[in-house]
């Protein structure tokens, strides 16, 4: 949530932070704002509600100079989306511009000391207090300069952020601060680039400083790059290189990046399988599992949290493992799991997944996990987030960067990690034989192929998409593992079209449901043939006798549900435990193309971010 981007150089500081602003724009913003100090000195500060391109306009083709600037788009927490709550926020004396993405908790005691003390608030954010309170500290010593009032400062704040703030008096530094949300720092020639995630920054430079919790940075044109807690201990910066490739954040000819990463998913599921599911030896290769196997072995208890898709991919993981590896499972809300006393320990297993590796409530998770004795393993998709640092153990899925705000690509990955690892145990715990385990990897190793050929559907989902796309309610229903697909097929309709959408056990239909469906309500089932296939069948014809419109997704060859449904997408056939990796697809699908139709902004939907880092 939030994006900040910053830059010191030689270069022009203005295209450079309205290009990185615009990389950043998937991750959900309601404004946007830059700060450059200009090459006479002097500050310039222009900030606006709406998009980057509002900005621009209100600009009107200004374009400030000087090597030094910062740039943010705003998320709105405290104080509604205007020009006014936007940031950069200057101090009292307008010598400071400070950027942030977080929540500063005890703004509102900052606030009344520091209006005591003389100074004046325009806007309602918690942001503005900080960049006073950095002055006031500057105000009352001589001794201090930048670095060391933001540090100190920091001491009395309570609650999450990343920060930039720049000061007038110091045209050739930046001081940099995060904890809790991200914050990374790249390192040209003679300049640095600032950066909420990396995508800004690929384009200049591969070398990175991740920030870490509760540590202040100066970079400086003639110091170079310092650190230390706010606690004033030294930190040795330790320079990471990204791997991350430039085509993989532009849209390569897709109309959208959401369009462009559901066609990517043949590619990044094989990605995720590759040097792991081993066929010709028959064997899968983990580092996470096998450099702990007997804690694996031995576990009592797995426990999965997550949010939103991570969420959905936990609970069929929670079908996976308990079939595969016969270990109980419970899978948690991480906003909700941490709020309770939860009874976890050691020789419990604690699976976090994150597309970002930033969420802040499944941060919170891992940490209570870890105070409490478990250990603690890390699914997610950015290398160097805060959960892969955070985590004992633990796999990326290797999905890329994915820019779209509604996950699908990254979902399926999940999937796909979370499949090995319970196929892994499973043959780890002596629950899997030979025979199921060695059939087990040739359907998985199959499964990138099958995903292709769904693509092939496209023109005949979107049609389904036309007849459905004036529907104000759709209903999604599945069983056993396609339950949770259920889940995510309504996710994405209502998050990308705004049409409201309930995901539901097809067999809790008739427990409530059943009193919505008439002639205008859509019902989606996942009807495939496995071990519920009868009892889909059943529901399906109690939803015609009373009027519904069906859309079924089958295995191909399918004749009893398609002679029911009004309209059909037939997928291959495959093991019960991988058909989710190929039934979300056509919801994906068609849930695109409903809100294309539907003339929104696929890519950027309202209210939402890519990466919740804050509560």
């Amino acid at each position: 949530m939030c994006g900040i981007v910053g830059y010191l150089g030689e270069q022009e500081a203005f295209p450079l932070l309205i290009k990185g602003l615009k990389r950043l724009e998937y991750r959900g913003y309601d404004s946007a704002g830059i700060a450059i100090l200009d090459d006479d000195g002097s500050l310039e500060h222009h900030r606006r509600k709406g998009k980057v391109d509002d900005l621009l306009e209100h600009m009107n083709g200004h374009k400030p100079s000087g090597g030094l600037g910062i740039g943010h788009t705003r998320w709105a927490t405290h104080g509604p989306p205007n020009d006014v709550n936007a940031h950069p926020h200057l101090s009292g004396d307008g010598q400071l511009a400070l950027i942030h993405n977080g929540i500063i908790e005890n703004y509102h005691s900052l606030k009344e000391t520091l209006t005591g003390r003389g100074h004046t608030f325009y806007s309602d954010t918690d942001t503005e207090v900080l960049v006073h309170l950095i002055e006031e500290i500057l105000k009352n010593s001589e001794d201090l300069d930048l670095f060391e009032a933001t540090r100190i400062a920091l001491n009395e704040v309570v609650g999450a952020y990343a920060i930039a703030v720049v000061d007038v008096g110091r045209p050739h530094e930046l001081v940099l601060a995060r904890k809790s949300s991200p914050l990374v720092i790249g390192i040209g020639e003679g300049e640095f680039f600032i950066a909420s995630d990396a995508t800004p920054i690929i384009e200049y430079t591969k070398n990175v400083v991740y920030l870490e919790d509760e540590e202040v940075a100066r970079v400086s044109l003639t110091a170079g790059l310092k650190i230390r807690t706010i606690k004033n201990h030294k930190v040795t910066p330790v320079i990471t290189e990204l791997e991350m490739a430039m085509e993989s954040i532009e849209k390569g000819g897709y109309e959208h990046f959401m369009l462009k990463e559901i066609h990517e998913q043949p590619r990044s599921i094989a990605d995720c399988l590759r040097g792991r599911l081993r066929l010709g030896h028959g064997s899968i290769r983990m580092a996470g599992i096998d450099d702990h196997q007997e804690m694996w072995s031995q576990a009592q208890r797995l426990i999965i949290v997550a949010c939103g898709t991570s969420w959905h991919a936990g609970l069929i993981a929670e079908y996976m493992f308990e079939d595969f590896a016969r270990i109980p499972v419970e899978v948690e809300y991480a906003s909700e799991f941490r709020y309770r006393n939860p009874v976890i320990g050691e020789g419990d297993i604690l699976i976090a997944i994150s597309q970002s590796g930033e969420t802040a409530d499944t941060l919170a998770a891992i940490r209570m996990a870890k105070e409490k004795g478990a250990h603690v393993f890390g699914i997610c998709n950015v290398v160097g987030s805060s959960i892969s640092r955070e985590s004992h153990s633990g796999a990326y899925t290797h999905a890329g960067p994915e820019i779209g705000v509604a996950s699908t690509k990254a979902f399926t990955a999940q999937l796909a990690v979370l499949a090995l690892v319970a196929i892994r145990v499973g043959r780890l715990r002596g629950k899997l034989d030979e025979q199921r385990f060695n059939r087990l990897l040739v359907e998985l190793s199959g499964i990138p192929e099958k995903v292709q050929a769904l693509m092939a559907l496209e023109p005949e989902i979107e049609q389904i998409a036309e007849q459905f796309m004036k529907a104000p309610n759709a209903l999604f229903l599945g069983r056993g593992y396609n339950f949770p697909v259920a889940l995510e097929g309504a996710l994405k309709l209502k998050e990308i079209s705004y049409i409201h959408a309930e995901g539901y056990p097809a067999a809790e239909m008739k427990h409530g449901p059943i009193a919505l469906i008439d002639e205008n309500m859509p019902v989606f089932f996942v009807a495939t043939q496995d071990a519920h296939y009868d009892k889909v069948v059943s529901n399906i014809q109690e939803v015609k006798a009373r009027g519904g419109r069906v859309v079924a997704i089958v295995t191909a060859g399918d004749t009893e549900a398609s002679a029911l449904a009004d309209k059909v997408i037939e997928i291959h056939r495959s093991d019960d435990a991988f058909v989710p990796l190929l039934s979300t697809i056509p919801f994906q699908l068609l849930s695109y193309h409903i809100a294309v139709k539907l003339g929104r902004n696929v890519d950027q939907p309202r209210n939402l971010a890519k990466s919740v880092t804050v509560e």
